[in-house]
């Protein structure tokens, strides 16, 4: 075997990480068949090549499985789950063109630790080995230990069929995840297989600034992207009361959204982040003295048990409170201006309409016919040059031209992406796991791990796991997604059904999608790999 000790796969990781495989690249294409080559010179696919395959999505970009067959005839499958791409690299600056080279980008911080944080310099001087590098801790360090895990597969360490899945997109969209469902469910009627586990290796993330403690995750955060268009009053700047700035009241909005405490989930003793701004951006295509008509903002927002249509209400619910601000501010600031001025000019009055997608799409179509704005939307999309997210408030603000009389108004949306969120905690295979998991690090290597419900950092395991609100998620975004209405939403690959538990057992690392991140390899690839057996072992024998 030849991804087993330590040196093996930090080999192995560092020819994966000098693939730039941005999400979107070429790259994330050439990394996919880099490991199609890999695994197809091992013996076991060349005697059963129909089991290791590639998968095109629509775009082009592939997918790999792999699977590995027990050499005692059985059904239970576990999926060993990863992606491949990485997110940019415009955070390392002067050091951006050695974040593909782990080793050469380890020895220069090593070489210019008083240029690093404080934190870092911390980790090169302590008894730790860490290797810095883009995709090194989230997460080509997991798909090279499911390599590993794979190779053991072959060499016959389970009663129990494994299969590799390897992804992109996840950083984005996750569309490979998304055509993956399809694909699993393939796999599972052709070769008759139980799937019974879906294990990723996800790095673990950090709680909280210098948390110490290690962690096993038993489902994934969900997360929904709201937008918000505000299209206020144009005028002069020499005449701000004859109208209402679209940055006004998208900074109303700001301020009320960001880190919004009602937004803030607990459940046990698990609370996820408070929303945050992504995104947020007047629609002027180029400078003038006359004011923004349109603005937009789009929040992440993060979700345990919420359904997405509780969030909705919450958010209206915040967008009244906002509506009440703008107008109070602009009559409290015309009647100043009067009063300055020392004339008898009546304050300013704005009336902010609230709607949502589909509540601004009726009122479209209600005046001008169906046919009308489909045509419309048609046309946007023929002559369409913007991503998903661009391109969705492009269809809202082409909408509320159509109704502009409501104006001001403000408009709640949804974009793509959107993670289901699931849990296996009351899973008796994954609880047990997670016991049995701990006990083991703790009386192998004395380390302490806790198990969360979920993995805080967003993952693929959302559209594999169990999603209690799933259909009422669906129908909410449905009507409140632009590109839903234009057959381009990736909602109906939600409503096929693959539902296997899962638990995360990732890597030990620090900073993903910074210049620092990094991956610590004494526990990863020392004693990890050992961690991910004896939990596949296990997973194979309880699961009966």
């Amino acid at each position: 075997m030849k991804w087993q000790t330590k040196s093996e796969l930090k080999s192995l990781l560092c020819n994966l990480l000098q693939y730039k495989s941005i999400s979107g690249s070429d790259d994330e294409i050439a990394v996919v068949e880099y490991l199609y080559h890999l695994l197809k010179s091992e013996a076991y696919f060349q005697e059963n090549p129909h089991h290791l395959k590639t998968d095109a999505l629509d775009d082009g970009r592939q997918l790999l499985t792999a699977l590995v067959k027990s050499q005692k005839p059985t059904k239970k499958t576990i999926i060993l789950l990863s992606h491949i791409d990485v997110v940019d690299i415009e955070d390392y600056g002067s050091f951006s063109n050695l974040a593909f080279h782990p080793l050469e980008l380890t020895e220069e911080f090593n070489q210019q630790k008083h240029k690093l944080p404080d934190e870092v310099q911390a980790d090169l001087e302590s008894n730790g080995d860490w290797l810095f590098g883009r995709g090194s801790m989230d997460m080509k360090a997991g798909t090279t230990l499911h390599m590993s895990m794979l190779e053991r597969a072959i060499n016959g360490e389970w009663d129990g069929n494994i299969i590799l899945l390897a992804v992109p997109d996840e950083e984005v969209n996750s569309a490979g995840m998304l055509k993956a469902i399809s694909t699993l469910n393939h796999i599972k009627e052709q070769e008759d297989l139980e799937y019974i586990l879906c294990m990723n290796s996800e790095p673990m993330f950090r709680q909280y600034p210098n948390d110490p403690n290690m962690y096993l995750y038993s489902g994934s955060l969900g997360k929904i992207l709201p937008g918000f268009l505000c299209y206020g009053k144009e005028t002069h700047v020499g005449e701000p009361f004859h109208g209402l700035n679209a940055n006004l009241m998208i900074s109303y909005l700001n301020t009320n959204l960001e880190l919004n405490e009602t937004l803030m989930e607990k459940v046990g003793d698990e609370v996820v982040p408070p929303p945050i701004s992504l995104m947020n951006r007047d629609l002027k295509d180029r400078y003038s003295v006359q004011t923004p008509v349109t603005a937009v903002s789009m929040y992440n927002v993060l979700m345990m048990e919420q359904s997405v249509q509780q969030i909705s209400q919450k958010l209206y619910q915040i967008m009244e409170k906002t509506k009440s601000q703008i107008e109070q501010h602009m009559i409290r600031q015309s009647s100043y201006f009067s009063e300055v001025a020392g004339d008898e000019r009546e304050s300013v009055e704005f009336e902010v309409s609230i709607l949502d997608y589909d509540q601004l799409y009726e009122e479209a179509v209600n005046r001008y016919g169906q046919h009308e704005v489909q045509r419309r939307l048609n046309l946007l999309l023929h002559d369409r040059e913007q991503g998903d997210r661009d391109f969705g408030t492009l269809i809202v603000q082409e909408l509320a031209y159509l109704c502009k009389d409501l104006a001001p108004m403000m408009v709640m949306f949804y974009s793509p992406p959107y993670y289901p969120s699931v849990s296996s905690r009351t899973n008796q295979l994954v609880t047990g796991l997670c016991e049995r998991v701990s006990d083991y690090m703790k009386e192998e290597f004395n380390l302490e791990a806790k198990t969360i419900n979920y993995f805080n950092g967003i993952s693929d395991l959302s559209f594999i796991g169990n999603d209690p609100h799933k259909q009422s998620n669906i129908d909410e975004l449905s009507k409140n997604m632009p590109l839903e209405r234009l057959g381009l939403s990736f909602l109906d690959s939600l409503k096929t059904d693959l539902e296997v538990p899962s638990i995360n057992i990732g890597p030990l690392g620090k900073d993903a999608h910074q210049w620092t991140e990094r991956l610590e390899m004494n526990y990863s690839f020392e004693e990890l790999p050992s961690v991910l057996s004896m939990a596949i072992r296990e997973a194979f024998l309880k699961s009966d």
